[in-house]
């Protein structure tokens, strides 16, 4: 990939093997906003597009990941789950200088970065996206992953009990950074990895996950309040959906989080936690009788992945104030557990 944000040249050769359009790329340009990878947006032929490929430092990962991510998004083309419509994918990082796709735009906003008037004005609105977001995950557990050819997307064995000791694995590796306060400064981390060890679901029903579905990775229609699109498949396997709710439901604001860090402004209208539970219940056959585990299990993954960049930043190898903030979250999701474990004991 050449500095001027593509090949354009190469790109071009691609697309015309492919049969998409003929000349020149027009309007080329970064989009900001998503996670590390990295989104262009360009016309062609008077076709819009949205390239997605991994950034330079990632490559030997990130070419896998961008093959996973079209694999599932070619998978879900025929179902009613909400996403950017793949166009073309390309395995080889040899044309660009990595592995790509091309995908539909999304005509959406992201919720956490601002309302349009249309939703800041209405609650009731605000109120349907929350029950939005539950229904969109729904549709994706929903999907017959043998159907739509991903029965080899994940390993399902043992997928729930490995869960804990892998990111306790992920915490005690830590210790490298000398300078990191260490797990002690977690609250309960050791009760919570405990429990978790000791209440894990005896069975589930494999499905697709998103892997880190919360309202920063799904885009909102802009005439109302339904998903366009759910964004940002890089973690997505074959496991347990319901490891999905519990993501939601971690990162889902209750009368334990402080005004200042809502994710969405104004805040009034949206459902409680409890709500989305009801509402996911309605709308999946998905035995609920363990979501406890999930959400608590939600709560220890993200702390502890959270905590990494504390450590690094301990040692002098990331921003020390991102470090403080995200190692705050921690100290909040192992509270959060912690409160939900006493309430249910």
């Amino acid at each position: 990939m050449s500095d001027n944000l593509v090949d354009q040249a190469r790109l071009c050769e691609w697309m015309d093997k492919e049969g998409l359009g003929a000349g020149p790329l027009e309007n080329l340009k970064r989009l900001t906003g998503g996670t590390q990878n990295i989104l262009l947006s360009f016309s062609r032929a008077g076709r819009p597009y949205v390239l997605r490929h991994p950034p330079k430092t990632t490559i030997a990962d990130g070419d896998e990941t961008m093959r996973r991510e079209a694999r599932v998004l070619a998978a879900i083309a025929d179902t009613d789950v909400p996403h950017a419509r793949l166009i073309a994918a390309c395995g080889d990082p040899g044309v660009i200088g990595a592995a790509f796709y091309l995908m539909e735009p999304v005509d959406g906003f992201n919720a956490t970065v601002a309302l349009p008037p249309l939703h800041a004005g209405d609650p009731a609105i605000r109120r349907q996206m929350g029950f939005e977001i539950v229904d969109a995950v729904a549709k994706l557990g929903r999907v017959d992953a043998i159907a739509v050819g991903l029965s080899d997307f994940g390993k399902v064995e043992n997928f729930l009990t490995r869960q804990t000791s892998r990111w306790k694995s992920q915490l005690d590796g830590y210790a490298r950074f000398t300078e990191w306060d260490g797990p002690d400064a977690l609250p309960g981390v050791d009760v919570i990895g405990h429990w978790l060890e000791t209440n894990c679901p005896a069975s589930f029903t494999p499905g697709i996950m998103h892997g880190d579905y919360h309202l920063a990775n799904v885009m909102y229609r802009n005439d109302g309040p339904q998903i366009a699109a759910i964004v940002d498949w890089e973690l997505a396997t074959l496991g347990d959906p319901l490891i999905d709710l519990g993501w939601l439901l971690a990162t889902w604001p209750g009368d334990d989080v402080d005004q200042a860090r809502l994710p969405v402004t104004p805040w009034d209208g949206f459902p409680e936690a409890d709500e989305l539970v009801e509402y996911y219940a309605a709308h999946s056959s998905r035995d609920m009788n363990g979501l406890l585990w999930y959400k608590v299990l939600a709560c220890y993954k993200l702390g502890i992945l959270l905590e990494g960049t504390y450590a690094r930043a301990a040692a002098g190898k990331a921003d020390p104030g991102v470090g403080r903030m995200l190692h705050d979250q921690t100290i909040f999701l192992f509270q959060r557990a912690l409160r939900w474990l006493e309430q249910n004991a």
